[in-house]
């Protein structure tokens, strides 16, 4: 070919790429293939905690009190602000003690028409007393690690969520009367089934009638320094592919050393019940231990725990991993 013509093909073909272009971004539907990669928002730890410091800030929030009623409400009101739906499921339940109470399980919906849905979720009430403390064990717990901080952990996603959106709709649930499950000491006939009444109702009566998600996520005691979350033995019974999913988008972005790759006994936790009666496929996310008596974090149902045990290292952690997981679904 002589340099003249070379030119000139040259320039045609830069033309005709700029006018290409132009087409599409005048709405001619581009031939391009669709993104694999969407980028997920970047977690923010401080204002993660600054929702843990809110909640906690109400006092023990234990159903059927002030300081309960004032905190749901709280939530409620927040979640309104990020989510396009927010759903109160209230409801009386029998605890082990027989007292009645007056619950709330609030489900905030995002991008409710999609059908590809995913459940992020944690328990919003504290134990009413410290059974495993060594004082005053009749009194309840403040509950900053075991209940509020796995809310602020969603809450903060909440917010993140209401501009940025994922391939799947995410419906976030705050369950109720986790927490007030029958103690060991307890003088009491052993009963069953005590702890995890809110996510016990909300699995045989769902928010929305036929309601299905792909899967879920459960958070508890997510953000002691140091935490460590292993491969739970309930999580890896029903839903070992959401397990390992989870933990191999943490270790890509940095953080083995808060999932680690060991499996570790079955707990009876909200996830059970929603793998027992719901049949969604659910995950635990929680503080295991093998260096204390009850295998859980070390101030677990006692009084120390409280604001100063929360970690924003730990919350980022779970946080962002949560996020990663959530902008990855529905791409190849």
């Amino acid at each position: 070919m002589l340099p003249g013509i070379r030119i000139k093909v040259v320039l045609a073909l830069i033309l005709l790429a700029g006018c290409r272009q132009g087409q599409q971004q005048d709405g001619v539907k581009s031939t391009d293939p669709p993104q694999t990669s969407v980028a997920a928002p970047q977690f923010e730890a401080d204002s993660a905690y600054a929702y843990t410091a809110a909640q906690v800030a109400f006092g023990s929030r234990v159903p059927g009190t002030d300081a309960h009623k004032a905190c749901g409400n709280y939530l409620i009101e927040t979640m309104k602000r990020f989510a396009d739906t927010v759903y109160v499921q209230q409801t009386i339940v029998k605890a082990f003690d027989g007292k009645s109470l007056p619950i709330r399980n609030i489900i905030s919906a995002f991008k409710p028409e999609l059908k590809n849905r995913v459940i992020l979720c944690a328990h919003w009430d504290s134990r009413p007393f410290a059974d495993k403390d060594t004082a005053s064990t009749d009194k309840p717990i403040l509950a900053a690690n075991d209940g509020a901080a796995s809310c602020a952990v969603l809450m903060e996603i909440g917010r993140l969520l209401k501009n940025s959106h994922p391939a799947v709709g995410v419906d976030i649930i705050f369950f109720d009367a986790e927490d007030y499950g029958q103690p060991d000491d307890s003088k009491l006939p052993r009963q069953e089934d005590t702890y995890c009444l809110g996510s016990q109702y909300w699995a045989r009566n769902p928010h929305l009638p036929g309601y299905y998600a792909s899967y879920g996520i459960l958070l508890d005691m997510v953000a002691a320094e140091g935490a460590t979350f292993t491969k739970e033995g309930t999580s890896m019974r029903y839903a070992s592919s959401i397990v390992n999913k989870v933990w191999e988008h943490a270790s890509r972005i940095g953080y083995s050393d808060y999932f680690l790759y060991r499996e570790t006994a079955g707990i009876i936790d909200d996830h059970y019940y929603i793998n027992e009666i719901a049949h969604i496929p659910v995950i635990d996310i929680v503080h295991r231990d093998e260096g204390t008596d009850s295998n859980f974090w070390k101030h677990w149902h006692t009084h120390q725990d409280t604001m100063d045990k929360i970690n924003k290292n730990s919350l980022k952690a779970v946080g962002q991993t949560l996020l990663e997981t959530l902008f990855k679904e529905g791409l190849s």
